[in-house]
């Protein structure tokens, strides 16, 4: 009885006690807190996922609402279930929210934007049971609305049905900030293989064909889309051709009056101005052509590169290719070419050809689209293949709207060149740089949206 009556020790007994139930508030504080993390990161994913669908398919209209829910349902957020209380809003936002750290100049802040904001109660093991007012997580994305962004077009393909776009052996394309439309309506109306590389801001197409599924059957055989989105049913893309060149009495070749292992100049004599020939050879026969600045309009017969050394000058030159004129560039042929406005080799800048600047090939693409050419021209549809040497250097575009545009075929040498054309096959280590130009159109990008924050 002496012994029970003892009061030694109680303190420990209720220091024991205390410090348990001290580590088990730890430990439920230490659960509960994991837990919500946890459930906030898939809230998180499931507000990304949300606000990319609501975007691809049009902001806040039904379909996009109905895509948010899903893409939501799928990250554990199912707003069906009545019991669940998950809700997904969507709203959309003007320029003035959008950071100016996801602007570039080839991609200005879009003029509306959208965000996602995904809710649900949280059941916690314990703190609810202290704190109801923690049990609502609520967190929100924000991503470019389709259609929302304008990227400038550098290579438009207006074949209709077909390939438009064919890479293959080792090619390469580097849009650089700017995008790429075929018109054709085809399943594979762009192919990228046997180790191709596509670097672009976009891939705009008009089939209807789902981007995954073109990826599934149109890129193989270790070729690569570096971040290159592929987007599809896009509209035509539409481009502004200048006028065809007003010119004079035609001559022939100027190179016929010369010898082999002769240099001689064409060309206009004055930079700037315009110079009509029924057909023209560079190079040959020992010969080395000097060509000036200036406006070169081929009428009927064929523009004529030889292999052989490079022609001098062609700094501030376009080629306008009509009634039926043709381009043939020989395997080997060093070219050195410059539109007007554009950096030489040497680092300068070409003379002006005015509204041709920037234009190194420009074949007829008919009355239709030129405005003071006659109803009786319907305009040149001849292939165009640019192969040239390994000391080539061509800057300046290639329009040629009713044609086949065809770079490499061996040569492995760049073209720095925006493309209008029917469709573009690059291959045989082909390369081709095309940059964005404020007068060269703009591709929509429907059905593409990114994250934003």
């Amino acid at each position: 009885m002496k012994d029970l009556r003892e009061e030694r020790g109680q303190a420990t007994i209720f220091m024991a006690v205390f410090m348990g139930l001290v580590m088990i508030g730890f430990l439920a504080l230490a659960i509960d807190v994991g837990f919500l993390f946890h459930q906030k990161r898939m809230a998180q994913a499931a507000a990304d996922a949300a606000v990319i669908a609501a975007a691809e398919e049009g902001a806040t209209t039904t379909n996009g609402k109905n895509a948010a829910n899903i893409a939501a349902g799928m990250h554990g957020f199912d707003t069906t279930l009545a019991t669940n209380y998950a809700t997904v809003t969507l709203s959309t936002l003007n320029t003035g929210n959008y950071s100016t750290a996801n602007v570039s100049a080839s991609s200005p802040a879009p003029t509306s934007w959208v965000q996602a904001t995904v809710s649900q109660p949280i059941h916690t093991f314990f703190l609810g049971a202290f704190i109801p007012s923690m049990k609502w997580l609520t967190v929100s994305a924000s991503a470019v609305a389709a259609g929302g962004v304008n990227s400038p077009t550098c290579i438009c393909l207006e074949g209709t049905t077909g390939t438009d776009l064919n890479l293959s052996n080792g090619s390469h394309v580097n849009a650089q900030n700017c995008g790429i439309i075929s018109d054709s309506t085809s399943t594979c109306s762009a192919l990228v293989a046997g180790g191709a590389h596509l670097d672009g801001e976009s891939l705009g197409m008009a089939t209807t064909t789902s981007a995954s599924d073109w990826a599934n059957s149109c890129v193989s055989n270790g070729a690569q889309m570096d971040s290159t989105p592929a987007v599809t049913n896009v509209p035509a893309c539409s481009w502004t051709m200048p006028n065809a060149p007003v010119y004079g009495a035609c001559t022939g070749d100027p190179s016929s009056s010369y010898g082999g292992g002769q240099s001689y100049t064409v060309g206009p004599s004055t930079a700037g101005s315009t110079v009509c020939y029924t057909s023209l050879t560079v190079n040959g026969n020992g010969r080395k052509a000097t060509l000036n600045p200036g406006i070169y309009v081929i009428s009927g017969g064929v523009l004529h590169f030889n292999s052989g050394g490079p022609n001098l000058g062609g700094e501030g030159v376009v080629f306008f290719l009509t009634k039926g004129a043709s381009l043939v560039i020989d395997n080997g042929a060093d070219l050195n070419l410059v539109a007007g406005g554009n950096t030489t080799s040497s680092g300068g800048t070409a003379a002006s050809t005015g509204i041709y600047n920037g234009i190194v090939f420009y074949e007829d693409p008919g009355y239709k689209q030129v405005a003071n050419e006659t109803s009786s021209d319907t305009g040149d549809s001849n292939a165009i293949t640019i192969q040239g040497g390994s000391k080539s250097y061509l800057n300046g575009a290639v329009y040629a709207p009713l044609a086949a545009v065809t770079l490499g075929n061996g040569s492995n040498f760049t073209v720095t060149a925006n493309i209008v054309a029917q469709t573009l096959t690059v291959n045989g280590g082909g390369k081709l740089n095309a940059t964005s130009a404020n007068d060269q159109g703009s591709l929509i990008l429907g059905g593409h949206a990114y994250l934003v924050q």
